[in-house]
């Protein structure tokens, strides 16, 4: 090659290296800026929006609702399908979007009636929350509280029936009836239970004349606790109740227990030999509940009580149904 041509072709064969580093360059540096990106994306959080960002919260919740279904004979009735069941929020029909009706652990406080009224009642009495105790399943936890003058914790949360019955057996039935104070210390002690399942099973002449709280305090108490309340009475016959306050236990006892989907079983002094077999009954009545879930319409975070009502649409065949279930719940504040 002559000398004239010899810078021409190095500088064409500069130029030609010079493209194709260009073409790398371009063809790659836009893909490690790609990769680079998608790394940091994947490997950090986005930044949190400061507060003057404007975005939206949707806060999902649902609504649990434990259900008993008993026959004219007070029999529990099982097997009923999610189509068979209608809920309603304020008068307006909710979309049920959870059914279950499977045996759950639960947390459970009984709540006992120490008081002297009690006093030729205490024995039977034990022996029924003994029985209940007996039928717990492995994963259920009790607590006890005793209330006489005042209330106590006897025992905090256990699984150990041994350790409960220790400590209902050497107590004796002396002074007052502190009924609501019992009922107030045991709402408490359920904050800390472990179960999603929750209920309370009240074991009392219903004399309340003594506590601290009254009735609107603990009424709204037992509304804002997702607790089931169930309750044994053991009363005097009708007409021969010493006091008022044994007069009216019933009553208080009675309206407690319906405003959570629970039950009172009433027991006449005459018959405490009913008292083991009717603590069984509440026991299975407990693991042989519906549960429906749904999501409520009403999106409002104002902390204002919403009335529920279910309706049964049972299959053809059967006799009237009755169905237990609380009254409602106190929406979310804001």
């Amino acid at each position: 090659m002559d000398s004239a041509k010899q810078p021409r072709a190095r500088w064409v064969f500069l130029t030609l290296c010079a493209l194709l580093a260009f073409g790398l360059a371009v063809t790659f540096v836009p893909l490690l800026i790609a990769q680079s990106i998608s790394s940091a994306s994947a490997g950090s959080k986005a930044p949190e929006k400061s507060p003057g960002d404007k975005s939206i919260k949707v806060d999902v919740e649902m609504v649990l609702v434990n259900l008993t279904v008993t026959d004219p004979y007070d029999r529990l009735v099982t097997g009923l399908e999610q189509e068979n069941f209608r809920v309603f929020e304020d008068s307006a029909e909710q979309e049920i979007v959870h059914f279950a009706s499977e045996d759950v652990p639960i947390s459970i406080g009984v709540i006992f009636d120490m008081s002297g009224s009690m006093a030729n009642k205490v024995d039977r009495s034990r022996m029924a929350a003994v029985q209940f105790f007996k039928t717990a399943n492995p994963q259920d936890e009790f607590f006890l509280v005793n209330f006489n003058d005042r209330a106590q914790l006897a025992s905090p949360f256990t699984a150990s029936i041994d350790e409960l019955q220790d400590r209902m057996l050497y107590t004796p039935a002396r002074g007052r009836t502190a009924l609501l104070d019992g009922l107030y210390l045991g709402l408490s002690q359920m904050k800390g239970a472990r179960n999603t399942k929750r209920a309370l099973l009240i074991i009392s002449d219903g004399g309340e004349n003594h506590s601290r709280y009254n009735e609107v305090d603990i009424r709204n108490f037992v509304k804002e606790s997702d607790v089931q309340l169930y309750a044994i009475g053991i009363y005097e016959p009708a007409g021969s109740r010493p006091t008022s306050e044994e007069e009216e236990g019933p009553a208080l006892l009675n309206e407690m227990c319906e405003m959570t989907g629970g039950r009172t079983f009433t027991v006449e002094n005459t018959n405490l030999n009913e008292l083991p077999d009717i603590a069984t009954k509440i026991s299975m009545e407990l693991r042989n509940q519906y549960v429906i879930g749904y999501k409520p319409g009403n999106h409002a975070r104002d902390g204002k009580w919403r009335k529920i009502k279910i309706k049964l649409r049972p299959p053809k065949g059967l006799p009237p149904l009755t169905v237990y279930a609380k009254y409602g719940y106190y929406a979310p504040g804001r």
